[in-house]
């Protein structure tokens, strides 16, 4: 078969289906973005997630609009970027899926933190940010958090998403 022809069952796939299958195919960690304020706790999960500078200290976050935690995140303009570890696939599942908000936290240990945003006990790492600023692109909000602090637990595994599936590592 020439090398130049795309399979028929290749074409047929849509545009966006064919970027999300790509994406699939590059390994990310995986995070509980945590918020809470005036405008409540919200959390969300995210693979989403990476350094923009290191001076001053910037990650950005991207978040879809629909998603029922962009309007806490985005008003509160606080949140905590809690890196899971290896065997924390079910906290990643109850906060990517459509688990009621407060349903979100009341069955995992928090580390509450007078004007932040919840820490999340066993994570990998816990990076308390501060919202700068934010782009529309598309359906998401990226948002760039300044980094006010971080709680590295050192827990040596960090839990990863590649080809639909959680890895350890």
């Amino acid at each position: 078969m020439p090398t130049d022809v795309i399979p028929p069952e290749v074409e047929a796939l849509s545009a966006q289906q064919q970027f999300r299958n790509a994406m699939a195919q590059l390994a990310a960690a995986v995070h509980i973005v945590t918020t809470d304020g005036p405008a409540g706790k919200a959390g969300f999960a995210a693979s989403a997630v990476c350094s923009v500078t290191d001076s001053p200290p910037t990650l950005l976050v991207c978040l879809n609009r629909g998603s029922s935690a962009w309007e806490a995140t985005v008003q509160n303009a606080l949140l905590c970027i809690n890196t899971l570890s290896a065997g924390q696939q079910a906290i990643s599942a109850v906060f990517g899926g459509k688990t009621a908000m407060a349903d979100r936290f009341s069955k995992i240990d928090w580390i509450e933190r007078a004007g932040k945003a919840p820490a999340l006990a066993g994570a990998a790492m816990s990076i308390d940010c501060h919202i700068v600023n934010t782009t529309t692109v598309g359906s998401h909000d990226v948002l760039f958090c300044e980094v006010q602090d971080i709680l590295d637990n050192q827990t040596g595994t960090s839990l990863l998403y590649f080809n639909r599936q959680y890895h350890s590592l």
